[in-house]
């Protein structure tokens, strides 16, 4: 969600003369965009704008002004705090208001021209929606970000689990309408887009409003994407358990656009540590959800997330997530210690672990997954798959691609083909991706 939020910060800021550069010393504009998941994420980006003030004062002694934004959560949770701490940034912008840079910019150089206190603050939740107001890309710029996009649907969350910050840094869901979606969407593609990743903080969660005036589920919009020319590839995360309904589970199995790969997080396998995280769900139900889910969809692959360590958790509370892995089966996950994160109801709890254990409690399960991961990529060997080809290879004559498993691909090939669905058989692995061959007739014709 973050690389799509720096995206559009950089699509509103092109009509005002902005360009993107790579070269942090060529800036003359430079944004972090913060996440505030993960404990002493704002002392990080402290550090950061200390590093950031210097080549400010070096440039400007080169009569060059750089101006430095701070966008994201972190942004929202910290707001003034950070002009007070680093008065070299010029802008504090909240997630929900980053359509508004141009003006906080000029608003800012305005500030200091006079003399007066620097830096702009903008940490709202306005009633507009900001969608509506952000600049579109143009072709060329769409092109040069690749066959793959991502696509926002969906913002905010109304969980409220003991240990995320993201409805007080997000605010409340909010679902973007039909029409709207459905213009970018078609826009892209357009423009030579052939993967849509939706996103949302609660993405399952998703009901915004159609063209029949009535709330849509996310199974509904998946089907009405299908249809668009051009779509070959459909993806969607980070769903919530408790919001994956009979309607997007069929979708699974009647779809294919919709890539068998899910990004289903469970956190833990100790009911009562899921009770105290205020997950509403249990470890059997999302058990039972998964064989439900691969009963439409035999061979879709699942990856998670997991967090080791979260306050009053015993030996045998952890040997539950462990078990609950191995019943499972994943073919990525993200997993993490426990990060306390003030104001969230999980840092006043009793019983906080040690950070040595929750280390140690962190190794085990990462060994696990990570086996995990290296036998569902062995089980590829050999298997003739698709591969959306995305890009360059790493080496002259390569190209790099996807698999509908979410794997990385590298196999001989020509840049000609980026853009395309080719088939593929799987031949070998490398520590972080597969080797394939390209075969030389569409899977549909071999079947045939």
């Amino acid at each position: 969600m973050n690389v799509y939020d720096a995206s559009r910060m950089a699509d509103v800021l092109a009509p005002e003369g902005f360009d993107e550069t790579s070269e942090i010393e060529d800036a003359d504009l430079i944004i972090l965009n913060t996440c505030h998941i993960r404990e002493r994420a704002s002392e990080k980006i402290f550090s950061e704008l200390g590093k950031v003030r210097v080549l400010k004062e070096e440039r400007a002694a080169q009569g060059r002004e750089t101006m430095i934004a701070v966008a994201g959560c972190v942004a929202q949770a910290e707001g003034a705090e950070i002009i007070r701490r680093q008065p070299a940034v010029d802008v504090v912008v909240g997630p929900q208001s980053y359509h508004r840079l141009p003006d906080l910019l000029s608003e800012a150089r305005e500030k200091r021209a006079f003399g007066r206190r620097p830096g702009v603050v903008d940490t709202d939740f306005p009633v507009e929606d900001k969608f509506d107001a952000l600049t579109q890309p143009t072709a060329e710029k769409t092109r040069a970000r690749g066959v793959s996009a991502f696509v926002t649907v969906q913002e905010g969350c109304d969980k409220f689990c003991t240990f995320c910050v993201v409805p007080y840094t997000r605010g409340a869901e909010f679902s973007r309408p039909v029409d709207r979606i459905l213009s970018e969407v078609e826009r892209l593609t357009a423009h030579g887009v052939r993967e849509i990743t939706l996103l949302g903080q609660n993405v399952n969660a998703w009901h915004g409003i159609g063209p029949d005036g009535k709330a849509w589920t996310l199974g509904r919009l998946l089907r009405r994407l299908s249809d668009v020319p051009g779509v070959a590839r459909l993806r969607y995360m980070t769903s919530h358990p408790r919001d994956m309904d009979d309607e997007l589970i069929a979708a699974h199995g009647d779809l294919p656009q919709l890539m068998p790969f899910l990004h289903l997080p469970v956190q833990a396998g100790s009911d009562r540590i899921l009770e105290a995280m205020n997950r509403r769900h249990t470890a059997q139900d999302y058990i039972d959800l998964v064989w439900r889910i691969r009963s439409v969809r035999p061979d879709i692959a699942l990856s998670s997330d997991f967090i080791v360590g979260f306050p009053g958790e015993t030996e045998a509370e952890f040997q539950a997530t462990l078990d609950l892995i191995e019943e499972v089966g994943f073919a990525s996950t993200f997993s993490f210690k426990y990060s306390s994160r003030p104001g969230t109801p999980a840092a006043e709890m009793d019983g906080h672990i040690p950070h040595e254990v929750m280390a140690e409690r962190l190794g085990r399960l990462q060994t696990l997954v990570e086996a995990q991961r290296q036998a569902f990529n062995q089980e590829t060997v050999g298997v003739t798959t698709e591969m959306l080809v995305e890009k360059p290879g790493r080496y002259s004559g390569q190209i790099g691609g996807k698999t509908p498993w979410l794997q990385a691909v590298h196999a001989d090939g020509d840049v000609s083909l980026i853009g395309q669905v080719v088939p593929v058989r799987i031949v070998g692995l490398s520590s972080n991706s597969l080797l394939g061959e390209l075969l030389d007739k569409p899977l549909q014709e071999r079947r045939a």
